[in-house]
């Protein structure tokens, strides 16, 4: 079992969720994100509900990339080890190529690749040296095809990532280190709760319910939940993309 987990952007969404659903699991945890007010409250409530975990916070801002190594190392001195660590942090917000909003379009590719490549290389320094661990990283479903319009640049920056996952389990294949890519469908959270009459989507409990799941098993890569979205994976790769334009 994988004890001692740390998760970033832990203070919502689907990284609040899963930090519930390890602590179900008796994890100790080490939670990081930007709102600390959030942290402390979430740490409050699981280490009342879960007396028998240890719950480390801190605070992170996963742009800061040296703070990202900075507080990697802490949480494993505070803890021994970190046997997981899930690349969760990340933003949801972009608009179509060319309408003037580079500023937008660059902080979410800065924040879900520059950052999560900072959080890659800090986990895996640890595990290296550990010779021991499990990364996870938070991919989407929209990694899978180009998207138009709000999604290019965000689809684009989860596309980067599951390809930077993929060749560091690559460079780790022959090790004890395991890399796992998630490629979650909808699951509401904080980044997608303005969208109406979604189609598949399922609430955050459900969604981080099977996220853990997933994760546990440790497989190379898994959509989830895994239906429908392993069996719209195949359609998507494969559909001509004037449909996937329309289909979003």
């Amino acid at each position: 079992m994988r004890k001692n987990i740390l998760i970033t952007g832990a203070s919502s969404g689907l990284g609040r969720g899963m930090a519930r659903e390890f602590a179900a699991r008796g994890c100790n945890l080490a939670l990081c994100a930007r709102r600390t007010d959030r942290l402390e409250a979430l740490k409050a409530e699981l280490s009342a509900r879960h007396p028998g975990i240890h719950v480390a916070i801190r605070a992170l801002d996963v742009n800061q990339h040296d703070e990202v190594f900075r507080v990697f190392r802490s949480f494993r001195e505070e803890l021994g080890t970190l046997d997981r660590v899930i690349v969760n942090a990340g933003l949801g917000k972009g608009q179509p190529i060319g309408t003037g909003y580079f500023h937008a379009n660059r902080q979410t590719a800065e924040t879900n690749f520059v950052a999560a490549l900072a959080q890659c290389e800090a986990a895996v320094e640890i595990f290296r040296e550990q010779n021991a661990g499990h990364l996870v990283t938070i991919s989407s479903m929209s990694a899978l095809r180009g998207m138009p319009r709000n999604l290019t640049t965000y689809a684009a920056t989860k596309a980067g990532l599951a390809a930077l996952s993929e060749g560091i389990r690559a460079d780790l294949i022959r090790t004890p280190i395991r890399v796992t890519t998630i490629f979650p469908g909808y699951i509401r959270s904080e980044i997608n709760e303005k969208l109406k009459n979604t189609p598949f989507i399922v609430d955050t409990e459900t969604g981080c319910r099977a996220l853990v799941r997933a994760i546990e098993k440790e497989p190379a890569s898994a959509c989830v939940p895994w239906w429908p979205w392993a069996v719209l994976a195949v359609l998507m790769r494969r559909l001509p993309l004037a449909i996937i334009a329309r289909m979003i």
